[in-house]
């Protein structure tokens, strides 16, 4: 019962945004093990095109040794279920207006593929060119306290350093609630076969929106 008094307090603060044709450039920029969060920046991608914005769905460069890959059955088939997607560079952040990060937590922090990624973009920075880019994130874990939010926050941290945008989805949407209540980014348990427990599309998708539309505001007060 406090719960769901809880819940319905909180709704009051939600807001519907009302959203159209939005002249954003969108990178989605993930890493995946077996496929969750390739699934997330589908979800993500989705979204994005649902706005007639302009997404590139990205992984970051695998770390793994081919014999650690095919020694897990989901990790060889999603790594060959997925070797025509792009690999993101440094080109591509500088193309971008907006960025959504997903990334599994390993050990409560970021994959060490995402990890080695966002190292590299010294250059952009020394540059200035990462200022200003608006940012958000998204994670996956095996148990419902497994790192999802501290891996979301590590990301964070880098975009800090980067004097990014952070625009997380807080709770300014039912589908937060439905999706199990993360403000900091949306966040999905993930069991031993690779099966989502939390429903989180929805979430995703309105992440997505709310990205783009801060990245619309953004650009527009640019000109």
């Amino acid at each position: 019962m406090i719960d769901d008094d809880r819940a319905n307090r909180n709704k009051k603060i939600i807001r519907k945004e009302s959203y159209s044709v939005i002249d954003v450039r969108l990178a989605v920029i993930y890493y995946s093990s077996s496929g969750t969060n390739y699934q997330l920046a589908k979800w993500a991608e989705e979204a994005a095109r649902d706005l007639n914005a302009e997404v590139r769905v990205l992984k970051v460069e695998e770390l793994a040794s081919p014999e650690a890959i095919n020694s897990n059955p989901l990790w060889k088939k999603h790594a060959e279920d997925t070797k025509n997607i792009p690999v993101a560079t440094s080109d591509d952040l500088d193309w971008a207006d907006a960025i959504i990060f997903s990334s599994p937590t390993r050990f409560g922090n970021v994959a060490s593929q995402m990890k080695q990624f966002i190292d590299k973009q010294g250059g952009l920075w020394a540059e200035g060119k990462l200022v200003n880019k608006v940012v958000s994130a998204m994670s996956s874990a095996q148990n419902p306290h497994g790192g999802q939010e501290t891996t979301i926050h590590a990301i964070y941290k880098s975009m800090f350093h980067w004097g990014a945008i952070i625009v997380p989805p807080g709770f300014s949407d039912a589908s937060i609630f439905k999706s199990g209540g993360n403000p900091y980014g949306t966040s999905v348990t993930v069991d031993q076969h690779g099966r989502m427990i939390e429903d989180v599309q929805d979430a995703v998708k309105y992440q997505t929106k709310r990205v783009i539309t801060v990245a619309e505001w953004v650009k527009k007060g640019k000109k």
